[in-house]
């Protein structure tokens, strides 16, 4: 007998019951019903009528990452076929993976032109990441989704809708899948953390909430991997395990820029980020919403966003981040310079 014969009953549950425990929360919590999303409510209801009606048009669904595309459209097939028949009506392809034009010609039409003998109504074929699909495999897709249209349904879901070629939009019933506000965030995310029995402060939930972004996914890896790094969630724990500047830091950081000489002020960011192990581009993205909330000139204001827009590209391409540093104190100290002519 093999090891899997040997196995109890109860030792199967057990592992079983294991296996759900480690499950990242992200899937854990994953939304298994429409009703369970907590955003969207304007796409929801469309897609409720559609799918009662059984009048389902082709699909895409385009917006930033972890918005809830994929959790929307696999709840809405299972109201539509039941948890029971979804695995034989509905196809989930990652089309990151699978994005070949030998796919679309071999698997999706294999699918799409065979009907099931014991089910009713037309299939679903969800396509992830469809915008990471070569050009020759959406165009030959194109072709596919009028071919098999009584048959059935197509799903595109993307980041990018411009990277979706314009004979597929035009095919398809676009919905956009705006970020998630603090407020839609802020209670999934406290549930999450009481289910979890997390031990955390409102800091803490504050804390997630500014990093967030509007991304859910990212909200609750923060969570899970803070909770199991710290044994507390406050607003220190969840900034360190991000790798984000503190705000204290940032605040430091942004008073020597306005305030210090030109070495001083580099050398003191230079050893911030070396201490604390801080990446220039964090640092930029959070100095443009201290710099685009204060009440400067518009000539200064104006040099200071191009000169770090200039230092943010330079980044991109992987150049030496102490010498972009000290460029990023140039641009602080020609504004403060403008502000000082113009006085």
């Amino acid at each position: 007998m093999t090891e899997v014969e040997q196995q109890t009953p109860m030792e199967i549950d057990a592992a079983g019951s294991n296996q759900s425990l480690q499950l990242p929360w992200v899937e854990k919590y994953r939304p298994k019903r429409l009703e369970d999303l907590v955003a969207h409510e304007d796409i929801v209801n469309i897609l409720t009528k559609l799918i009662d009606s059984d009048n389902l048009p082709h699909l895409l669904l385009y917006g930033p990452p972890g918005t809830g595309k994929t959790s929307t459209i696999v709840a809405a097939a299972k109201r539509m076929y039941g948890a029971k028949a979804y695995s034989s009506m509905a196809l989930e392809l990652n089309a990151s993976d699978a994005r070949g034009i030998d796919v679309v010609r071999n698997q999706i039409k294999e699918f799409a032109g065979t009907r099931q003998l014991f089910s009713k109504g037309v299939k679903l074929i969800i396509l992830d990441e469809a915008d990471a699909m070569t050009s020759d495999a959406q165009n030959a897709l194109r072709r596919i989704i009028e071919k098999y249209t009584k048959n059935a349904r197509f799903c595109l879901i993307c980041n990018y809708v411009s990277k979706i070629i314009p004979a597929l939009q035009s095919r398809c019933t676009r919905f956009r899948f705006a970020p998630l506000s603090r407020e839609q965030i802020h209670d999934r995310l406290v549930h999450v953390a009481d289910e979890e029995k997390v031990n955390y402060t409102k800091l803490g939930i504050e804390a997630i909430l500014s990093l967030s972004g509007g991304d859910m996914r990212r909200v609750l890896n923060l969570l899970q991997s803070t909770a199991m790094s710290s044994d507390v969630v406050d607003e220190n724990t969840v900034f360190l395990t991000s790798g984000a500047p503190l705000p204290k830091d940032l605040d430091a950081i942004f008073h020597s820029l306005l305030n210090d000489k030109f070495v001083d002020a580099q050398t003191k960011i230079t050893t911030l980020c070396k201490e604390k192990g801080y990446a220039m581009a964090d640092i930029l993205s959070e100095l443009t919403i201290l710099v685009s909330g204060m009440d400067l000139p518009p000539g200064a204001l104006a040099e200071i966003l191009d000169g770090m827009s200039g230092v943010e590209y330079r980044l991109a391409f992987g150049t030496d981040e102490e010498i972009q540093c000290a460029s990023l104190v140039g641009v602080f100290i020609r504004a403060r310079q403008l502000i000082t002519v113009k006085n």
